[in-house]
């Protein structure tokens, strides 16, 4: 028997690295395009009445009733520490499946969908200790453009989701 073939069998293969790769919903907050992988996304409206609930967070803008259902409704540009916007024609609510609730997330526009392959995505840059990135996904690359495509279900902390759960 030859040891060095079973010793080279034998060595560990390199880590797998998970494939981001796929689908992504693309929209505009602020000037910037942000991603969500499209299997997170039910649907897209229009803007309709939003029943604010008292003491929610301010990024907590209320909930909706849609086809009978009781969705809460999040302003990412507020959940985001952005500075609010005058809702427009092109301003929508993507409701998305996140840990699983089903909720609305309020965007400036929706842009389109991209297959961005897995190659095209790079890990979350480090912005030291203090800044907490781990709700991004990864960055994207296509068409010459980049986009920060967001987890979703880590958008809102445990104990926001579990808040959003008690509006439902």
């Amino acid at each position: 028997m030859n040891m060095e073939a079973t010793s080279a069998s034998a060595a560990p293969s390199p880590p797998v690295k998970s494939d981001k790769g796929g689908k992504y919903l693309t929209f505009f907050l602020a000037g910037e395009e942000y991603g969500l992988e499209i299997l997170k996304v039910r649907e897209i409206i229009g803007m309709m009445p939003i029943t604010r609930v008292p003491r929610t967070p301010s990024f907590t803008r209320g909930v909706i009733n849609l086809r009978g259902k009781v969705i809460p409704i999040v302003d990412l540009r507020l959940k985001f520490g952005m500075e609010t916007k005058e809702q427009t024609e092109e301003t929508c609510i993507i409701v998305v499946r996140a840990g699983g609730l089903d909720m609305g997330v309020i965007v400036d526009k929706v842009s389109e969908v991209l297959d961005i392959p897995g190659a095209d995505i790079e890990d979350t840059p480090s912005f030291g200790a203090d800044v907490q990135t781990d709700y991004i996904l990864g960055i994207g690359k296509s068409q010459g453009r980049v986009r920060i495509l967001l987890d979703i279900d880590k958008v809102l902390t445990a104990s926001e989701a579990i808040s959003l759960q008690g509006l439902v």
